[in-house]
Parts: structure tokens; sequence; C-alpha cells
């Protein structure tokens, strides 16, 4: 019967430990505001910026190449051919809500489709976009 109460603390421990995509809002935003007070996440610029065209990379000239338009459906990385799951939170439970999984993603993505790491500010947008938010 110890096994029990073991199994309830591992439980507890790792859900104290998921994130939302709405505390992943709030540390983007607030990472930005330092930068920029009063910066206040947008949806609209956020969907701007996974529709534009950077052109770093002609097979991945936007975040679109692979997510397709819609981020609430599968899309497929356009030089390995992987399945990607969709990025939209309300597609796909799994998306942001780790952090560390989150900032591997904008980093490599970033790099690859925008030339360069995302901003704080952008990556709040984005994820606003992707949630439905402001």
């Amino acid at each position: 019967m110890k096994i029990l109460p073991l199994i309830a603390v591992l439980c507890w421990t790792s859900m104290a430990q998921a994130e939302t995509p709405a505390q992943m809002l709030a540390v983007y935003e607030s990472e930005a505001a330092r930068q920029m007070p009063g910066f206040q996440a947008s949806g609209q610029r956020g969907g701007a910026f996974f529709t534009k065209q950077f052109k770093v990379s002609e097979k991945m000239p936007a975040c679109t190449a692979c997510h397709t338009e819609n981020p609430g459906k599968p899309g497929s990385h356009v030089v390995t051919g992987k399945a990607i799951q969709p990025l939209a939170p309300a597609a796909n439970v799994e998306r942001l809500t780790d952090h560390t999984k989150v900032e591997k993603w904008f980093r490599r993505n970033c790099k690859e489709v925008v030339g360069r790491e995302c901003a704080p500010a952008e990556k709040a947008d984005f994820i606003a976009y992707l949630t439905g938010g402001r």
C-alpha cells in the first residue's frame, strides 16, 4: 500500500511542472515589456508574423511553408516530409505546455525561417495568435 502515496506524489509533481499556453504567453509578454514598457501581445500581429514571407530560405520562406495557413491543421516539414502536429493548442493540447520545448522550437524555427532568433515580443504575439487571444 506504500506505492499509492508514491504515485500520488509523482502525479502531483508532474502536474505542478505543467505549463499552460496562457502561462507561456505571460512569460514572453513579461520579457517583451522589460524591453518595451507597456507592451501587450497582439494576436493580429502574431498572425501577420505567421504568414509573413521572410524569404531567408527558398524552401521555408514563412512559417506556413511547413505549418500550413491554418495552425489548427497538421503540416509537414518541407525538407524532410516529417509530419508536424497542429500548432494551435485548441487542436493539439500538448502545444505550448513545456517552456524548454517551446524555446527549442522558437530558436530552431526562427533561425531557419526568419534568419535570426525571434524577439520576446514576436514570441508573445505568435502565442497570442495561436491561442486566439487579444
